[in-house]
């Protein structure tokens, strides 16, 4: 099959990519917010879109079931990017992968006086390496939504988590003491498919290139 699948997430990741899409001459015919369609269309008959988990995706282009995707580097991070290619970094759905506690709490003490911290996240990966590299001993706990509750219900004393205007850390009373690492969407190839469909990958990777330096 000369066609290509490229896997995307709904939300601000599928919204921001479509202008670059468009750039590199490819439109969705369909919102997945409004039909549900799990796959779509585009106005090229070669590429489909599919709309999967943002934290599935990296599987789906690593197993083959997509050739190309667009994910956060938070994702990829966590998923250790194995056999993917990673040539783009797309520049949209930015933010900052961050340290937070509640507001009051000495977290420079605690870490330098060795205390063991309990650290509530979902990116368990991220969070073990960057502690670990710190000589900083946590004990994670493994959450999937709303951390900010962690540390106000005693459940953690610090959290791991994307920020992105700061606005929730702050309602909730919470503070960012560390950054681990700025985040972005980035475009994901799985290798086997660049060798075989080339001849279609590599020039929209081109294009892709060209619309992010021109974004």
């Amino acid at each position: 099959m000369s066609g290509i699948t490229l896997a995307l997430s709904k939300g601000r990741i599928f919204d921001e990519t479509l202008p670059l899409l468009k750039a590199a001459g490819i439109v969705a015919l369909d919102n997945p917010e409004i039909s549900r369609k799990l796959v779509i269309a585009t106005n090229r008959a070669d590429v489909r879109i599919i709309i999967v988990r943002a934290s599935d995706v990296p599987t789906y282009v690593q197993y083959g079931a997509a050739d190309l995707g667009i994910t956060g580097k938070d994702v990829l991070d966590e998923h250790g990017g194995a056999g993917l290619y990673q040539p783009l970094d797309l520049n949209i759905a930015r933010c900052r992968m961050v340290v937070a506690v509640p507001v009051g709490f000495d977290y420079a003490s605690a870490v330098r006086q060795g205390a063991r911290l309990r650290v509530a996240t979902k990116y368990q990966q991220t969070a073990s390496e960057h502690f670990a590299a710190k000589g900083v001993h946590v004990d994670l706990v493994k959450l999937y939504g709303s951390m900010e509750l962690a540390p106000l219900t005693g459940l953690a004393d610090a959290i791991v988590d994307l920020v992105s205007t700061g606005n929730t850390l702050k309602a909730n009373n919470l503070q960012a003491v560390e950054e681990i690492a700025p985040i972005s969407a980035r475009l994901i190839v799985n290798q086997a498919a660049l060798k075989l469909k080339r001849e279609v990958i590599r020039p929209l990777i081109d294009a892709l290139e060209k619309a992010v330096s021109h974004g």
